[in-house]
Formats: C-alpha cells, sequence, structure tokens
C-alpha cells in the first residue's frame, strides 16, 4: 500500500507562518519579550529557518506592523471607489472598525511598538498613513468640487475622518473588547458618521 505524504511547506507558507507566530506573541509578550526561539517554537521551524526568512527579529516586527497597515490601506481604497453616496461614510466608518477588531493583534503590536522603534513608526508613515490621507483628502476634496461637502481643507477634513474611526477602533467598545457585537459596532459608526457630517451644534 502506497504512502502518500504530505509535501513541504513553500517558502512563502514557512514565511507566513513565522509572520502570524510573531503576530501573536509580540502582541500578547510585547518585542522585547519574545525571543527569536520562542517564534521559532509558535512558528514550528527552526531558529535557522527563521533567520533564513528575516535578518533579525526586528525585521519580523515591521514586516507583521506594515503588512496589517497595508490590508486597512487597500481596503479603504476599494470602499471608497466603490461608495455610492458621500454620505455613506458610516458605512466606510463600520467596516474599518471591523476590519481593526479583527486584526486587534496587529494593532496592539503597531500601538505598543512604534514609541520604542523610530524607524517602524516612519516605515508606517510613509508607506500607509500617507497613503490613506492623500486618497481620503482626493476623495473629500471631489466633494467639495461637486458641492456636496462645504469648501474646507481637504486634507484636514482627510485626517480628522482617519483619526475619528481609528480613535473609537481603539476604544473600550469595540478593540479593546473582544465581545464587542457587530450591532455595537453599528452604532457606534453611525454615531461617528453623523457627527462627521453634520457636527455638534444644534441648528438655528
Amino acid at each position: 500500500m502506497r504512502v502518500f505524504n504530505s509535501p513541504p511547506p513553500s517558502e512563502a507558507q514557512t514565511r507566513g507562518r513565522i509572520l502570524q507566530a510573531a503576530q501573536r506573541l509580540f502582541a500578547s509578550q510585547g518585542f522585547d519579550g519574545t525571543t527569536t526561539r520562542d517564534l521559532a517554537q509558535a512558528a514550528g521551524v527552526a531558529e535557522g529557518t527563521l533567520f533564513r526568512h528575516f535578518a533579525n527579529k526586528k525585521a519580523i516586527l515591521v514586516e507583521v506592523a506594515t503588512s496589517g497597515w497595508v490590508d486597512i490601506l487597500t481596503d479603504l481604497l476599494t470602499e471608497l471607489s466603490e461608495m455610492g453616496s458621500y454620505k455613506a461614510v458610516a458605512q466606510v466608518m463600520r467596516r474599518r472598525m471591523w476590519n481593526m477588531h479583527k486584526n486587534v493583534e496587529i494593532m496592539r503590536v503597531c500601538f505598543m511598538e512604534v514609541q520604542f522603534h523610530p524607524d517602524l513608526r516612519d516605515r508606517i508613515q510613509t508607506e500607509v498613513i500617507d497613503k490613506m490621507t492623500d486618497v481620503a483628502e482626493a476623495f473629500f476634496q471631489t466633494a467639495m468640487d461637486k458641492g456636496i461637502y462645504r469648501q474646507m481643507d481637504a486634507k484636514l477634513v482627510a485626517k480628522v475622518f482617519l483619526g475619528m474611526f481609528a480613535i473609537a477602533g481603539f476604544s473600550d467598545n469595540t478593540l479593546m473588547e473582544p465581545n464587542a457585537s457587530p450591532q455595537e459596532m453599528q452604532q457606534m459608526a453611525e454615531g461617528l458618521a453623523d457627527i462627521f457630517l453634520n457636527g455638534v451644534l444644534a441648528k438655528e
């Protein structure tokens, strides 16, 4: 009887396992509290294999953090391009917060480690945040040109918009609370969208 053995994992699969293990360990133990031995064991590889894919532990941290933010940027680009109405920002906010909720480990790694690693902060700023701001700025400038939004500094509006869902995503009712329901996030997103579109002053 012939026995079929599973093929060995590809280089891409091995790299992915290392990054997934790093995401979990960095989030739970912190960068400094995680050793390369910990990473290798969690990924099911030898330490030598780990260093064949990454020069050092810092390189793994940078890859984990930036790849998570690139996913968020890609999703935002898609949603803004497909949004049928400039008033539908609640939909985008809800999806962004849900995405952050699903990727809580990556987000915690970023928020914990960027303060200690300026090069990581700079890379996330240039590769993700600046690009995300540019995309949102163009989106809001178009709305202003069409007369849907009042004329303002589009870059400032973009920063306010991105900041609102980012801060909300890290509030106790979403990211930091693992039992937050989609309904709770929907309510928060709609509330943020209402404030963003209508402000807080009572109409005269």
